[in-house]
């Protein structure tokens, strides 16, 4: 794991993903229980994480642009979990009151020969899978 995928994963725990909301809000408690259980998983570990919209999202790379091949956990107001991607057209797959549910059907359905996050854009990696004969 590259010490920018391992940054990313920090930044994320220390700040909520720099959500703001009341204390004891549900929502920030249910995003923070979200950061905390995706970490505490190697298979997402590796992956380069970012936020937006109280959505976690997981890379195959590093810099922008993301990967778009990974599903993403959203938190709800109601502290609820839902899991939709691997873009914004996807349906929604599921919603549950666990985020351990959550990140395993993440888990679930990683792309073959997921992880580590490449160093690199998502261009990049494209370009070096397809060298590889791979992806």
């Amino acid at each position: 794991m590259t010490d920018i995928v391992v940054a990313a994963w920090h930044k994320i725990l220390a700040t909520g993903g720099g959500h703001t909301q009341p204390e004891g809000s549900p929502l920030l408690a249910a995003f923070t229980e979200l950061v905390r259980v995706a970490h505490a998983e190697p298979q997402l570990r590796q992956l380069y994480p970012w936020t937006g919209m109280w959505e976690l999202h997981f890379s195959r790379c590093t810099e922008f642009r993301p990967t778009w091949d990974v599903l993403y956990i959203g938190a709800r107001k109601d502290g609820r979990y839902y899991v939709e991607g691997p873009d914004r057209s996807s349906p929604r797959i599921a919603e549950t009151d666990s985020a351990q549910v959550a990140v395993t059907m993440v888990i679930e359905r990683l792309p073959p020969g997921c992880g580590p996050a490449f160093l690199g854009s998502a261009e990049e990696l494209a370009a070096y899978e397809r060298a590889r004969g791979g992806y």
